[in-house]
């Protein structure tokens, strides 16, 4: 049974790198954890590299910014690995060129120097899905008939954030990974470039190697996230120890956020099957 951790500072020394989820840990969308951005800091300066890795459908340079404007330090991390990069290399390697890109304006970025053409549902030989359209108001539900129709031609349909909900300001909403769902669920073939998929682990460790100067093995890493599907599934897949955070989109599930029952978080952790070397409310030294 996973337990509570007191802070960062009483597992650190067990490890040389941290991978920590951006959304959800370090902020909400709105409001940076101050108490994450010491923790972090803190095992940069004393016991090694600390990368963040975020399921978010854009290059690492504009999360970089992002952070700037939410007020994150950039002395708290060392490199940050988006699902938007590994989804770059995904979309290079299927080799169509005419992409219908479903998802905002604002994550366009994502196809620059690709080479590729962005065109319209009827030309379309592959799909990226980034997000949706307003997350503030729409569901899954709104996209039914389009993702119906698209599937129905077999394209491959590549989601950049496989995320499928967020809590953005303390609403949940949907995300780009609630659209690939409903994609398969009608016969499409999906591509799952992030979290809690391998490429993306893949890419964080060669990260590793490149800001250290040499690999670091799994087992001297820690994942830390606040998401079962994602965060704490990936760890169990790539068997990389995760400590969870309960104050992210699960915190309704266990109670008041800032005080959350130790026993229900336990026992949500065995019935998800995933290895945790305990949980905490907010990452904190």
């Amino acid at each position: 049974m996973s337990s509570r951790i007191a802070g960062l500072s009483a597992i650190a020394p067990n490890y040389k790198g941290l991978l920590s989820d951006i959304w959800g840990v370090l902020h909400n969308g709105q409001t940076v954890n101050d108490c994450t951005v010491e923790a972090l800091g803190n095992f940069r300066k004393d016991y090694g590299k600390v990368i963040l890795i975020t399921n978010a459908p854009r290059p690492s340079a504009q999360i970089c910014e992002q952070l700037d404007s939410l007020g994150v330090p950039r002395d708290c991390y060392d490199a940050v690995v988006t699902s938007g990069d590994v989804t770059r290399a995904e979309l290079t390697k299927i080799g169509k060129k005419k992409v219908f890109h479903l998802g905002h304006e604002r994550n366009l970025p994502l196809f620059e120097g690709l080479g590729l053409e962005l065109v319209g549902e009827d030309e379309a030989e592959m799909i990226c899905c980034t997000s949706l359209l307003d997350n503030l108001t729409e569901t899954p539900d709104d996209y039914d008939a389009l993702l119906h129709r698209l599937a129905k031609r077999h394209l491959p349909f590549v989601c950049a954030n496989p995320d499928r909900i967020a809590d953005q300001g303390g609403k949940l909403v949907y995300c780009a990974g609630a659209l690939a769902d409903r994609y398969e669920a009608y016969g499409g073939e999906i591509v799952m470039a992030g979290k809690p998929e391998a490429p993306i682990y893949e890419a964080s460790l060669a990260k590793f190697t490149e800001i250290n100067g040499a690999s670091i093995a799994k087992s001297d890493i820690l994942i830390i996230g606040d998401a079962m599907p994602t965060d704490m599934r990936g760890g169990h897949y790539q068997k990389i120890d995760a400590l969870f955070i309960t104050a992210g989109i699960h915190a309704q599930d266990f109670g008041p956020m800032d005080a959350p029952d130790d026993d229900r978080v336990s026992l949500r952790l065995t019935h998800e099957d995933v290895e945790t070397v305990g949980f905490m409310t907010r990452l904190a030294w």
